[in-house]
């Protein structure tokens, strides 16, 4: 059964080095690049939904949602703290260097989870605050205390935690979650494991070291390489079909079509590489990190150009509906 993470004095003597948190480390702790992706594309979710959005009300649904990412990040932060501090990658994130206490980091994770599901129940719908109760519990909870740590799916199936947010979007516009909301959900679904894969051919032997599963750790880097072009393909037709019902139209298309060709091209080239491989060339491990970088500007451009197409009727041009 998964317990608690433990903390010993030595993995708590850092606080008197690193003295008194600081704004930026609450701020870190919150995990605020994933927090401002999250966001965006629960803003596009909110726009997405066939009714009208009210600025006031779309900025609070948003805010809802981040700190609601926010909270699990933290929750995230507090359970690893154990492993984050012997991974050079983590080593200097508030809890693992004692920066912030881990009993204070569980209380402000679980404080801004609770505001968040209850700010979102008394602005929109139940819907959405469930749906948002759900990807908290998701990602804090079954990915972070259960999944990561068993299995070498754990970002496969833990990847559902950073999907829901435009259907949350939707859900909180509507009351509703129809098929083009989890159209959206599925894009960035199978978008993550070759984003976060490619990552982890570079960090292999950190999540080695604490005995975190890895794909790359438990299959081998040329395994993790073919499991990265295998998504990538699964993840094209799914970047397509809000075409093919209707939600996004010539625009979209093109701009998924090109960027998709780009991430297949890398995913190619990772495939054909080294990367993650001893004695691995500067290349090859550049392969991953392009990859990387690329895939999360590929998630963006995808999900602006939907943004787009609504900005005003005379760019949506439809191709298709099914």
């Amino acid at each position: 059964m998964q317990t608690e993470p433990t903390y010993t004095a030595d993995d708590m003597t850092s606080s008197s080095v690193s003295g008194i948190a600081t704004t930026r480390d609450y701020i870190t702790l919150l995990k605020p690049r994933i927090m401002m992706l999250v966001a965006f594309t629960g803003f596009v979710g909110c726009v997405l939904a066939p009714t009208p959005t009210p600025i006031v009300y779309t900025a609070i649904i948003i805010l809802a949602i981040a700190l609601g990412s926010g909270g699990a990040g933290a929750l995230n932060m507090w359970y690893d703290a154990d492993i984050d501090a012997k991974m050079t990658r983590t080593s200097t994130r508030p809890v693992a260097r004692g920066a912030i206490p881990p009993a204070e980091a569980l209380s402000f994770g679980l404080i801004l989870s609770g505001l968040s599901v209850l700010l979102m129940w008394m602005a929109s719908n139940f819907l959405a605050a469930g749906l948002l109760a759900l990807s908290i519990a998701y990602y804090g909870g079954l990915y972070t205390m259960v999944l990561k740590r068993r299995t070498p799916q754990n970002i496969v199936i833990g990847g559902a935690a950073g999907a829901f947010p435009p259907v949350i979007g939707w859900a909180a516009m509507t009351g509703t979650a129809p098929l083009d909301a989890w159209l959206l959900f599925a894009i960035i679904f199978f978008w993550t494991p070759p984003h976060f894969w490619a990552l982890s051919l570079l960090a292999h032997k950190d999540y080695a070291k604490v005995g975190v599963p890895m794909l790359p750790v438990t299959h081998g880097a040329k395994a993790t390489r073919l499991q990265i072009l295998l998504y990538t393909l699964i993840l094209l037709p799914f970047s397509l079909a809000p075409v093919m019902t209707g939600l996004a139209g010539a625009i979209y298309a093109g701009t998924a079509s090109l960027l998709g060709l780009l991430f297949l091209l890398q995913s190619v080239q990772i495939y054909r590489s080294a990367a993650g491989d001893e004695g691995a060339s500067a290349g090859d491990s550049k392969k991953a990190i392009r990859l990387f970088a690329f895939s999360i500007l590929y998630l963006f451009l995808v999900f602006a150009a939907l943004l787009v197409e609504q900005a005003h009727p005379i760019l949506f041009i439809p191709l298709g509906v099914i």
